[in-house]
């Protein structure tokens, strides 16, 4: 693929203290500045291929790369990957610049750059004027903001986000979802995004991969998708039948 920025060759991980495979052979790459949906139902291994990326489980078998470097065996916070749970795993006790300032402190930049690059990223989240706020205080629309300000303050090399809309209600999650996406686009970020949700793969990335029982069992653009399912399986999640 021109421009691979990214890539997953035969990658495998077992579930922890098991010896059966979460995710079984795993191959792809992504482009700089390409988002990936990563669609699947519950339990298809998605949440395990982020966590192998980002460094946070081995893999059993297969290699890593990113930018041509193999990462495979890179401690996490040396890979350079932002990774956003569903919980956003806020600190509740700390002001909002403090949550985003979090991942900066750990890396020891000085104290005034800090300062300068947390009002920068939570002026891009829409969230500018809050720095002193509790997170405790503010709405679920909100804190998400706050999650993905955090994630995106060391400027990631690829973004792994993983149902970050999932714990928030339709009608909000319908609102952010484009503005998600404005958001990666004016950033040039490489994405992967994880979803069991037809219409946030379908709006946000350039490309699905489609994960069932551990395995990519089809990687298309989302008109190709919709139009070609390759099984049963890919119709009915993408609600063929």
């Amino acid at each position: 693929m021109p421009n691979t920025f990214l890539e997953v060759s035969g990658v495998s991980s077992r579930h922890p203290g098991t010896d059966v495979d979460a995710i079984h052979d795993m191959t792809f790459a992504v482009s700089r500045g390409e988002v990936l949906g990563v669609l699947g139902s519950s339990g298809s291994g998605k949440t395990t291929l982020l966590r192998v990326i980002a460094g946070l489980q081995a893999p059993s078998s297969g290699s890593l790369r990113l930018d041509g470097v193999d990462i495979t065996s890179t401690p996490t916070h040396l890979r350079g990957i932002g990774l956003m749970f569903q919980e956003h795993a806020l600190f509740p006790h700390l002001t909002v610049a403090d949550n985003v300032a979090f991942g900066l402190k750990m890396a020891k930049m000085p104290k005034a750059e800090r300062a300068s690059r947390v009002q920068e990223v939570l002026e891009l989240v829409g969230m500018g004027g809050f720095e002193s706020r509790n997170v405790s205080s503010l709405s679920g629309g909100e804190r998400q903001r706050v999650a993905l300000a955090r994630t995106i303050a060391p400027s990631p090399r690829v973004l792994l986000l993983d149902e970050p809309l999932g714990s928030l209600d339709r009608v909000l999650r319908d609102r952010l979802v484009p503005e998600l996406g404005e958001l990666i686009a004016r950033l040039g970020l490489t994405a992967l995004y994880v979803t069991h949700d037809r219409s946030e793969a379908f709006e946000l990335a350039d490309r699905i991969a489609v994960l069932d029982e551990g395995r990519i069992v089809q990687l298309a653009v989302p008109s190709f998708l919709d139009q070609h399912p390759a099984n049963e399986h890919v119709a009915r999640l993408l609600g063929h039948r």
